[in-house]
């Protein structure tokens, strides 16, 4: 019930809306000549291969008006009868012909992917190319060819788009965020990073969000300070639950993950001494000592909140290289993390990547405050329209776009003039 009042005030607070404009013509569509495999890249190769296949932010002041456009786009094609689906059956292959090759181009140029309106011919390199700028707006990995996840994809109905773009046009209509000249933002659904500058992206990273049982949260605030060498203090409900079955299991665990126990004035206590069954667990801080075992890595991006939730490298790099990147407790994990934290730096007096990276060597924790505090937002946003009249849109990993658009119809037949009477 509380997140469901929660979800009727949030719609509540969007429900006014600026009228509708035309939808202006793509300008240009995303970089779809290569495949990034990004398993063999280095974090730096990984960042500036995604920030060169596409450059446009996914959150600007304008990107409420331009989804309304998006919307009224989507109808008119809903009001047409949608779009084909294609046969999971069919199998697509360069050179290919027949009826399942001319249903997929007509599905593509329905929704602007493909620029023809030629029914028929085999699959050639203008088809290719459409199902990668498909690919491409749906977070797919660019192939040219259409596997299961981009079959999935091209069969989702009209109107199920049109209720992501709903949903995701309420909650920019209702974030309460103050652009500036840079700011950074993370679209959780997409799990990518944006650091924009002078109104474009000048850096992205590929980021490791919230599971779906442990959600990221959407959040504003300012980065003011970045943690070179950070210690972890683990939070109390993993303390009570995974690190104690992990010591029922393994008494070496905690000195082998480098981490101690501290009681309530931060004296360290023996781990043997402690009942680490469960429900038996007492009140006591476990906090894990700076190094490349730390669960946060070489580097931590403090941004105050209610929520305790921060930006963070991790140990875990291998997981960057992956496609479905929502495996954190909820704070987020930060590819190519040094190179953020010096753009962060950069106005900060003797703090570029060399000497950031020789303040990590020294294995000491050392906090610096920038000396003007960036804007972020965490958002949850499953469709959106850039600057380049492109649509993108991502998977609802956390369900949350259903739960929005049905508070919001509660909210519509509430404010709905009735002609019944009014019982007491």
């Amino acid at each position: 019930m509380r997140l469901r009042f929660t979800l009727l005030v949030v719609a509540l607070a969007a429900h006014a809306s600026t009228a509708l404009a035309q939808a202006p013509a793509p300008a240009k569509a995303p970089n779809a000549n290569a495949i990034i495999d990004t398993k063999d890249m280095t974090p730096e190769q990984r960042s500036a291969a995604i920030l060169a296949q596409y450059g446009e932010p996914v959150l600007d002041p304008q990107s409420a008006q331009r989804t309304e456009e998006a919307i009224k786009r989507y109808k008119t094609i809903a009001a047409k009868g949608g779009w084909p689906l294609v046969p999971a059956e069919a199998k697509y292959a360069v050179g290919a012909e027949g009826p399942d090759v001319e249903l997929l181009r007509r599905r593509l140029v329905v929704t602007g992917d493909l620029f023809t309106v030629e029914s028929s011919g085999p699959y050639n390199d203008e088809l290719i190319g459409g199902v990668k700028r498909f690919q491409l707006r749906n977070g797919l990995l660019a192939t040219g060819l259409v596997g299961p996840r981009t079959l999935a994809a091209l069969n989702v109905p009209v109107e199920k788009r049109i209720q992501q773009l709903e949903a995701s046009l309420q909650r920019m209509q209702a974030i309460d965020f103050k652009f500036g000249e840079r700011y950074v933002v993370v679209n959780i659904p997409a799990a990518y990073a944006e650091a924009v500058e002078g109104d474009k992206v000048v850096r992205r990273y590929r980021v490791v969000v919230g599971k779906s049982e442990k959600p990221s949260p959407t959040v504003t605030s300012q980065i003011n300070n970045v943690n070179l060498n950070p210690t972890w203090t683990v939070p109390s409900s993993i303390t009570q639950h995974e690190i104690s079955a992990r010591m029922r299991k393994d008494p070496g665990y905690l000195a082998r993950m480098h981490m101690q126990v501290l009681d309530g004035r931060g004296n360290a206590l023996d781990p043997a001494s402690i009942d680490w069954n469960e429900g038996k667990v007492p009140d006591v801080t476990v906090r894990q000592d700076p190094g490349e075992w730390n669960a946060l890595g070489r580097v931590r991006i403090d941004m105050p909140n209610s929520y305790a939730v921060y930006m963070h490298d991790t140990n875990q790099r291998n997981l960057f290289a992956n496609d479905y990147r929502f495996d954190s407790h909820g704070c987020v994990r930060v590819d190519n993390v040094r190179d953020l934290a010096a753009w962060l730096l950069k106005d900060t007096a003797n703090w570029d990547r060399t000497q950031i990276d020789l303040g990590i060597a020294t294995g000491l924790r050392q906090d610096i405050r920038l000396s003007k505090s960036v804007p972020v937002a965490w958002v949850y946003l499953t469709a959106w329209m850039a600057r380049d009249g492109i649509v993108q849109f991502r998977n609802d990993v956390y369900d949350q776009d259903a739960q929005l658009n049905e508070a919001a119809a509660d909210i519509k037949a509430f404010l709905k003039p009735t002609n019944e009477p009014v019982t007491r």
